[in-house]
């Protein structure tokens, strides 16, 4: 005997009793919006803290000399102390097809005083036009306007500026070790203050030209320390990183080409894994689903014995039974998946496109040096729903079973004669 009938009458079994279909389906639907959404949200959150922690300050790729990390000294500029040819390099950087911007730095540490109160800083010097194109903490500025090149400008963090209590267009003092191991001093005019967030970088750094840093701490324009690099997607540093790093390898200088995922590998960590548990998100919620399904199942097989029993007397093997159970439950599937979709994907679009955001609820969060505005901003990841729709399948026929079972063990003759 054919299967096809089976199917035609798994299917029409469905309308018998709507309300319960309907409820049943919606139970395997909203597992399926759940379990997508929830893992949409959770990459959301991922991808937000990597972009946060990539593009805030350090950029996606970090390019040094290759003695500069970890001790990250005054003189371990790149190309040593004969320096390089800035120009040269950032041309080399920026005809990448992966690179977006390119922006040279310079670093000292030093002391940075107000009247009484004195700390310990960072200082960075800057090229302000390709700064902005790379990173966020400088755009906006909380007061004032950017430092210009040379003259004697810097802004400062939100905390630093409290702890100073200083305000704009005051002076400051700054003292530093130069690089011809002298002691180098100077006045300075504050002329900005910025706010990323994160503590530790607003109560230490202070920025100002590239050019004012250098004559600060006796460097020649050729040296500097870092090139850092934004990329199309941070995804990408790794290999992105390698290309570089065969391309400036090919003359003199001895460089380190760094992608973040090196620099902050607990950020990596931390993504691996949120993966490893999305799929556990996928066992828990449809094993809470598959209990609902198949009691709602048994119930309406235990109804319908009396049909089974016809079935069978009329010549239905039990296997053409238990296929009839089967097919009802694909066709389940499939009814909980159009509204499974119906539910997810208009959510998905909004959320993805315009995120509600919950920072006035929760305020925003430093992790992993990363700054996250709490947000219920989701990722698309197909591949991940393809396999949450297996998953609800799956969910069915398994829920099926054990009703299949019974069905298929129905006697035919005590049913009948109502026994």
């Amino acid at each position: 005997m054919s299967e096809s009938p089976w199917l035609r009458i798994g299917w029409r079994n469905l309308g018998r009793n709507r309300k319960r279909t309907v409820l049943t389906a919606l139970g395997l639907a909203v597992g399926f919006f759940a379990v997508v959404f929830i893992v949409g949200w959770s990459q959301g959150i991922m991808v937000e803290m990597v972009e946060s922690a990539t593009s805030l300050v350090n950029g996606q790729i970090e390019i040094h000399d290759a003695e500069y990390r970890p001790d990250r000294s005054l003189y371990d500029t790149i190309g040593g102390r004969d320096g390089t040819d800035v120009d040269a390099l950032l041309r080399a950087i920026d005809a990448d097809v992966s690179v977006v911007a390119a922006a040279p730095r310079v670093y000292a540490g030093g002391l940075i005083s107000s009247g009484q109160a004195t700390l310990a800083g960072m200082f960075m010097g800057i090229d302000p036009a390709r700064e902005l194109t790379l990173s966020r903490f400088l755009d906006p500025l909380v007061e004032g306007r950017l430092p210009e090149a040379g003259r004697n400008e810097l802004v400062i963090g939100v905390e630093m500026a409290r702890q100073l209590s200083v305000g704009l267009d005051d002076e400051i003092v700054v003292v530093a070790p130069a690089a011809d191991g002298s002691m180098a001093n100077d006045l300075y005019t504050l002329v900005g203050i910025f706010r990323t967030g994160l503590v530790e970088l607003d109560a230490t750094f202070a920025v100002m030209p590239i050019d004012t840093l250098q004559t600060l701490v006796v460097l020649p324009e050729n040296r500097i320390h870092e090139i850092a690099v934004a990329t199309t997607d941070p995804w990408i540093a790794e290999t992105t990183a390698a290309r570089l790093g065969d391309v400036l390898s090919a003359g003199d200088r001895a460089v380190e080409v760094v992608p973040w995922t090196t620099l902050n590998p607990a950020m990596v960590d931390y993504v691996a894994l949120g993966d490893a548990l999305y799929f556990i998100i996928i066992i828990i919620v449809f094993s809470i689903a598959i209990f609902g399904v198949a009691n709602t199942m048994v119930m309406a097989t235990y109804e319908r014995r009396r049909e089974f029993a016809v079935m069978l007397a009329l010549g239905a093997t039990p296997r053409a039974v238990r296929a009839v159970v089967l097919h009802e439950a694909v066709a389940l599937g499939v009814l909980s998946l159009a509204l499974g979709a119906v539910m997810t994907f208009p959510v998905m679009v909004w959320f993805h496109t315009a995120p509600p955001d919950m920072s006035w609820a929760v305020g925003d969060v430093t992790l992993m040096g990363a700054l996250w505005s709490p947000s219920l901003r989701v990722e698309y990841d197909v591949p991940f729903w393809i396999v949450s729709a297996i998953a609800l399948f799956v969910t069915a026929l398994l829920a099926s079973l054990l009703p299949a079972w019974q069905a298929a063990r129905v006697p035919p003759a005590d049913t009948l004669s109502g026994l």
